[in-house]
């Protein structure tokens, strides 16, 4: 594999262009760039995660134009982006582990860790701005942090459906269910993929093209994010299986109520009513979930997301054959539940 589609060197060249925004600016306030360090990773004390998403926009980008390094701005943007989410998310979430250490605001509290995140989104657009140094035309940046706004409005509309949906005695719908990992899922990946192809090539129709393909890869990486949460190993996620345990409403759950016979439907909103279930009653509801077809229902979504995400990328005349193997390999490698 050549060096601009070796996902090593993609990820060592993002890391090295997010330091650049993330290294200390004066000792007064040393200690909050300390902290976007450690939730990223950057600082040597843990893992700094797959970044899927600048890989995917790094590898978009160089699959139409060749050499990756023009785009690195954008690809740091989103990762910064993506992170900042994660801040405020293990907050809300009340999240105390992530990727096998101590989450941000658990180590340091929760007003500091606040402040953490918006520095994380505020960076990520201080990124964009060096695309213009490379010669990018002031037009394609501005083009750039439309759709970058956007597709940040579409996150924090995804997380209040999410939040709405956990303060409810109900399930939300299947239906509802595609809408929110839409808009907080799917978007920001789709967008990243986006980003690779708007600074590689004017051509439209190879655009929407690249975009149409990371949505779909987008819903497919939640619905496994989904199966994993319930029946996968702690040593490959970095965190235990615990979304039963912990009344998480993800797709196979909301397919099994709605599936479920009155019987059934009142085991599972017995255990759900639980504050803290018993192993035993978390068994139980496993089993109920994937006996009303849970676990194979969303399965055969992502399965059916993936194919249509490799589709749109073969529709989309992609140049680089190289590039292009390596963009398969990731997405035929999302399905691991």
């Amino acid at each position: 594999m050549q060096t601009h589609t070796s996902f090593d060197g993609l990820i060592s060249d993002t890391e090295e262009e997010i330091l650049r925004l993330v290294s200390d600016r004066d000792a007064s306030t040393a200690g909050l760039y300390e902290m976007l360090r450690y939730h990223l990773g950057l600082d040597g004390s843990g893992s700094s995660g797959k970044r899927m998403r600048p890989l995917l926009g790094l590898l978009a980008y160089a699959s139409i134009a060749g050499d990756h390094r023009k785009a690195l701005p954008g690809a740091a943007a989103v990762e910064l982006g993506h992170n900042f989410s994660l801040v405020h998310d293990d907050i809300e979430d009340g999240d105390t582990e992530r990727r096998h250490r101590t989450t941000l605001w658990a180590l340091r509290g929760i007003p500091q860790a606040i402040n953490a995140g918006d520095m994380l989104f505020t960076l990520s657009r201080v990124a964009l701005h060096r695309l213009t140094e490379l010669g990018f035309s002031d037009a394609k940046v501005l083009r750039l942090m439309r759709l970058y706004d956007d597709t940040c409005v579409a996150l924090c509309e995804g997380q209040y459906l999410d939040i709405w949906a956990s303060e409810r005695s109900e399930p939300m719908s299947v239906e509802i269910y595609f809408d929110m990992i839409g808009r907080k899922t799917a978007a920001l990946i789709a967008a990243s993929v986006e980003t690779g192809a708007l600074l590689a090539t004017d051509d439209e129709s190879v655009i929407t093209r690249y975009r149409a393909f990371g949505w779909a890869l987008g819903i497919a990486f939640q619905l496994n994010d989904d199966l994993l949460g319930i029946w996968g190993e702690q040593a490959a996620t970095g965190k235990e299986p615990t979304d039963v345990a912990r009344h998480k409403m993800t797709l196979p759950v909301i397919y099994a109520f709605e599936q479920a016979e009155p019987q059934d439907r009142a085991k599972l909103e017995a255990i759900w009513r639980t504050d803290a279930p018993a192993d035993g009653q978390v068994a139980e509801a496993v089993a109920l979930i994937e006996r009303l077809g849970g676990r194979d229902y969303t399965r055969d979504q992502a399965h059916q997301h993936r194919d249509r995400a490799l589709a749109e990328l073969e529709a989309a005349g992609v140049v680089d054959a190289e590039a292009l193997e390596s963009l398969r390999a990731i997405i035929v490698g999302v399905i691991k539940a």
